[in-house]
């Protein structure tokens, strides 16, 4: 499953909607806004993104994931809008067979969204200024 949203990511039932009889291993994966970049105090982030790109590569990036590893169910969520500092940005859910499988399939799902996804963010901070950070820039 892949989602864009402009609701709170309810990481609870992402790990839920992933479990699954025949996969012993669950991983996840959450982003969270940190409240410091570099040296700059961060008091929020703005997430925008063209939802027809942004989902067809998300739903490559399952296909590719899938067919590498064996994967029982996953899920790609991404929030959009402004988000405050604590708050999950992007979450990744995988399970699979066996837990060396999961680490992998997941840690290789959130390495491709943050490479391929067409997401921006703005990066606003403390004293006033913000900055647009290009998708290939952030982490």
């Amino acid at each position: 499953m892949i989602r864009l949203t402009r609701d709170t990511i309810d990481y609870h039932a992402l790990v839920d909607r992933v479990r699954c009889n025949h996969c012993g291993g669950v991983c996840a994966f959450l982003g969270t806004v940190r409240d410091l970049t570099d040296d700059k105090v961060t008091l929020a982030l703005d997430y925008e993104a063209y939802p027809a790109m942004a989902e067809k590569k998300m739903a490559e990036i399952e296909a590719e994931t899938r067919a590498r590893w064996p994967v029982g169910e996953m899920v790609l969520e991404h929030r959009l809008g402004h988000l405050q500092v604590g708050e999950v940005s992007v979450a990744v859910a995988v399970s699979c067979p066996h837990r060396a499988q999961a680490f992998e399939a997941c840690r290789h799902a959130i390495d491709r969204l943050k490479e391929l996804v067409p997401i921006w963010k703005k990066e606003n901070w403390s004293d006033g200024s913000n900055e647009w950070v290009h998708p290939d820039k952030q982490d």
